[in-house]
C-alpha cells in the first residue's frame, strides 16, 4: 500500500459512540487549521440520529448511523475506521471494515482479542493490502494532518508537542502510554513529528514495527526515524536484519524498554500481553545490542534517548539533510463553557430564578425542606401545595381545607364542559394528555372560574366597606352576575350537602371566617328573591380560601390579594378536575367506546339565518 496513511483530507468513520474521542479529534483539527473535520461519521449500534459537538468555535452536526455500512455508503470518501468496539465485537466490526472496498486503514482500540482472531485480522489486512492499527492501541497522529481518537491526549499536550504542524520524525511504538512521552522528547529535541504510530502492546499486532519504519524509509518528508521496542518477541530482530540487508537508510533511533527485566524471576510479564520474554533472544539487552551491531543508534538507557535524539537531528541539520520546520504559534482553543464554570474563570446570569424548590443539592427541596421529611411529617398533598403555591408550612386546618377542596372539585358528572371534551377525545383514541387537554382548556369564565372569581369579588366589596345589599345593588348595576352565588338544582330548602359540610368545616376550624359570613348575608339577600340563588360550591371554596389565609396569620392582606389575583382558586380547580377527567377518560377506554359523533337531532340546522 501506498507509505502515506494521512493527509490534511483524510476523514475517519468512529465506530462507537466515544464523545471525548471525537471531540478531541475535531479540537485537532482546528489546531492544525483542517477546513473540514475529520470525522465524517459515527456508529453506534443502538441510536441513529446526529450527534453535536465543537468545530473550532462553532459547532457542527456529525450523523450517527447504526451500522458501518450504512455510514460507508454515506461517506465514500472516508477511508479509515477508528473502532472503539469491545473486545467481544471488535473482530466481526474490524474484519467488516477490513473487507469494505472504502476503508484503507482500521484502528482497532480495543484490548483482549484472542490472539488467534489478531493474527486474521493482520493476514487480512495483508492480503488486501490495507493497514491495522492495533489490536490494543491508542492510536496514531500524522502532525499537523490527522489524529487517531484520544492519541497524544490533550489540546496542550497537543501544543506542547508541537503535533499541529509537521516535524521531520517518524516514530513507531509498541507502547501508547510511551509514545505521548516520546512525542514531547522528540519536540524537545528535533523540530517535532511528522508521524507517530503506536502498534498496540498484544503479541500479534495487526502491524509491525518493522512495517511502519519502511514505510518511513519511503516517505521523503521523514528525514530520520525513532522507534521505541519491547521486551518479549523477535519483532525488533526483523528491524536488525532490515539493516544488514540496507532496508533502513535513514538515520534509526531505538530503544527495547524492559531491560530490568533480569532483575525479576523469568516469566514476568511488563505491562503488556507481548511484554514477556521466553527466551534470551527476547530480552531488552539482548535485542539492543544486536540493534546496535546493525547500525541503528541505540542509547545505553532510556535516560540518554533524547540525547541521541538531538545529537542525529543537530547532524542532519549541519549536513542539510533537514531543513527545521518554521515555528509557528498554535490558535487558542476556546475553553468548553462547562469546562470553564467547573474550574471557576468565568461567571453566568442564570435565565430562571426559583425560590420553591432544589434538585440541586443532595437531596430534593421543597421550599427549603428535604422531600424525606415532607414525607415522613405527613404533611400530605396540601402541604405540598402550601410549600410550592405559597411558600409557606400550612397549619394542619389549612392543608385539610386544600385537600377537601381537591376532593369536592374532582368531578361533577360527564355532561360538564371539561369531561365532556375529554370524553369526546378519548373515544376518538387520543392519548391522555391529549385528552386531560381537551377538557381542562374550556376551564375559564363560564365553567370553573366562578372559584376565582367568587374570592375577587367577594373579598374586593369587603374591602371595600360595601356592606352586603351595597354589594348586590352594585353589581346588578353593572348588569354582572354575582360570581360563586346560583344553582341549577340545588336551592335555599334544597341545600347542596357539600357546601353545608365545608361551612362546618371552616366554622370550627378557622380563627376568623369573616367574609364566608359576609358571603351568607349576600346570599340572604339573593335566595330572598330567587330559591337558587344560594353560594355554590365553587364560590364557598373560593371565599373560604381567603379566609383560610387570613387565618394562619403568616400571611399579609397584600400577600393575600396577590396570591388570589395570581389565580391559585383556579390552578386549584384545574388540579382537582383534572383528578376527574381522567376518571372518565379511562372508564371511556376501559369500556372500549367507538367515536363520538353529535347526533343529527341535537343540532338546529338554520343555514337561512
Amino acid at each position: 500500500m501506498k507509505p502515506e496513511l494521512f493527509t490534511k483530507d483524510t476523514t475517519a468513520i468512529v465506530y462507537g459512540y466515544q464523545t471525548n474521542a471525537i471531540q478531541r479529534m475535531l479540537d485537532f483539527d482546528y489546531a492544525c487549521g483542517r477546513k473540514a473535520p475529520s470525522v465524517a461519521a459515527i456508529v453506534d449500534p443502538g441510536r441513529d440520529g446526529v450527534h453535536k459537538v465543537f468545530f473550532g468555535k462553532g459547532e457542527i452536526l456529525l450523523p450517527i448511523y447504526r451500522t458501518l455500512e450504512a455510514a460507508a455508503a454515506k461517506h465514500p470518501k472516508a477511508d479509515v475506521v477508528i473502532n472503539f468496539a469491545s473486545f467481544r465485537s471488535s473482530f466481526a466490526s474490524s474484519m467488516e471494515a477490513l473487507n469494505h472496498p472504502n476503508i484503507r486503514t482500521v484502528a482497532v482500540i480495543a484490548e483482549g482479542i484472542p490472539e488467534r482472531r489478531a493474527r486474521v485480522l493482520a493476514a487480512t489486512a495483508k492480503k488486501l493490502d490495507k493497514m491495522v492499527i492495533g489490536p490494543a492501541t491508542v492510536g496514531g497522529i500524522k502532525a499537523g494532518c490527522f489524529k487517531i481518537g484520544n492519541t497524544a491526549g490533550t489540546y496542550e499536550n497537543i501544543v506542547d508537542c508541537k503535533l499541529f504542524r509537521p516535524g521531520s520524525v517518524g516514530f513507531v511504538s509498541k507502547s501508547g502510554g510511551l509514545s505521548s512521552e516520546c512525542y514531547n522528547i522528540i519536540a524537545r529535541n528535533a523540530d517535532g513529528l511528522y508521524e507517530g504510530i503506536a502498534i498496540g502492546g498484544d503479541a500479534y499486532p495487526g502491524s509491525t514495527l518493522l512495517e511502519h519504519i519502511l514505510r518511513y524509509e519511503a516517505i521523503p518528508a521523514v528525514k530520520m526515524i525513532v522507534a521505541l521496542g519491547e521486551i518479549g518477541g523477535t519483532e525488533e530482530l526483523r528491524i536488525v536484519e532490515a539493516l544488514k540487508a540496507g532496508k533502513i537508510k535513514k538515520p534509526l533511533v531505538i530503544w527495547v524498554t524492559g531491560t530490568c527485566s533480569t532483575m525479576f524471576p523469568a516469566g514476568v510479564q511488563f505491562g503488556h500481553a507481548g511484554a514477556k520474554a521466553g527466551s534470551a533472544l527476547e530480552t531488552a539487552q539482548a535485542k539492543n545490542a544486536a540493534l546496535k551491531e546493525a547500525g541503528a543508534i541505540v542509547p545505553d538507557s532510556f535516560d540518554d534517548y533524547g540525547v541521541l535524539i538531538k545529537k542525529t537531528y543537530e547532524g542532519l541539520v549541519k549536513k542539510g539533510a533537514i531543513k527545521p520546520a518554521p515555528e509557528v504559534t498554535a490558535p487558542v482553543l476556546p475553553m468548553d463553557f462547562a469546562q470553564a464554570m467547573k474550574e471557576g474563570k468565568i461567571r453566568k446570569a442564570t435565565t430562571f430564578i426559583s425560590t420553591i424548590s432544589n434538585e440541586k443539592k443532595e437531596e430534593l427541596e421543597y421550599c427549603n425542606i428535604p422531600i424525606s421529611k415532607v414525607l415522613e411529617s405527613g404533611m400530605g398533598i396540601g402541604g405540598v401545595i402550601g410549600l410550592l403555591w405559597f411558600k409557606r408550612e400550612l397549619p394542619d386546618y389549612g392543608r385539610k381545607f386544600l385537600e377537601t377542596a381537591l376532593m369536592l372539585t374532582a368531578d361533577h358528572g360527564p355532561a360538564v364542559s371539561g369531561a365532556h371534551n375529554a370524553i369526546v377525545a378519548a373515544r376518538a383514541g387520543k392519548d391522555i394528555i391529549s385528552c386531560l387537554a381537551s377538557g381542562i382548556l374550556t376551564i375559564g369564565p363560564r365553567f370553573g372560574g366562578a372559584i376565582d372569581g367568587a374570592a375577587q369579588s367577594f373579598k374586593g366589596a369587603f374591602d371595600k366597606g360595601l356592606t352586603p345589599a351595597q354589594f348586590v345593588k352594585e353589581m346588578k348595576a353593572k348588569g354582572k352576575n354575582i360570581p360563586g352565588i346560583g344553582h341549577k338544582v340545588k336551592s335555599i330548602t334544597n341545600p347542596d350537602m357539600r357546601v353545608t359540610q365545608l361551612k362546618a368545616f371552616c366554622k370550627k376550624n378557622f380563627k376568623n371566617t369573616e367574609l364566608l359570613s359576609y358571603a351568607l348575608e349576600v346570599e340572604q339577600i339573593t335566595s330572598s328573591k330567587k330559591g337558587n340563588l344560594i353560594l355554590n360550591v365553587d364560590g364557598c371554596i373560593g371565599i373560604c380560601f381567603v379566609d383560610m389565609l387570613a387565618s394562619t396569620g403568616s400571611f399579609t392582606k397584600e400577600e393575600i390579594a396577590n396570591i388570589v389575583e395570581m389565580g391559585c382558586l383556579n390552578a386549584l380547580f384545574v388540579v382537582g378536575r383534572s383528578i376527574g377527567i381522567f376518571g372518565h377518560v379511562f372508564d371511556q377506554k376501559r369500556l372500549k367506546q367507538p367515536l363520538y359523533r353529535t347526533p343529527y337531532d341535537e343540532i338546529a340546522y338554520m343555514t337561512d339565518l
